[in-house]
């Protein structure tokens, strides 16, 4: 009994060496790899400036919707979600028609966080 408890001990060494140098092997390739993106995120941010956005938040969307729209009115309470939804939408549409307009080029999207 001792001889096979010996030689699994034996085994579990061996293989927690085997696990040990994996994990030395894996944090190198990491800090390779870290090194290449650092490297690259340098010259990418020499070659290009970075896109600059305009986030638009409605703050009180509900009362915006009951202050504009009869149906709204009945609809807030029932279906906030929906109302708010419809309220970005009618905002984006106007946006995009007053911008066109005045000849503005953009890309609008309404985004959910």
């Amino acid at each position: 009994m001792i001889i096979f408890l010996l030689f699994f001990s034996l085994l579990l060494a061996i293989f927690s060496v085997f696990l040990c140098w994996q994990v030395l092997e894996q944090r190198k390739i990491i800090a390779q790899m870290m090194a290449q993106v650092v490297e690259q995120d340098t010259t990418a941010s020499l070659e290009k400036e970075p896109d600059m956005l305009l986030t638009l938040k409605i703050l009180h969307p509900i009362a915006v919707a009951k202050r504009e729209s009869r149906s709204a009115r009945v609809m807030a309470d029932k279906l906030p979600v929906m109302v708010r939804k419809m309220v970005y939408q009618s905002v984006m549409k106007e946006l995009k028609e007053e911008l066109a307009e005045r000849e503005i080029d953009v890309e609008m999207h309404i985004e959910y966080r």
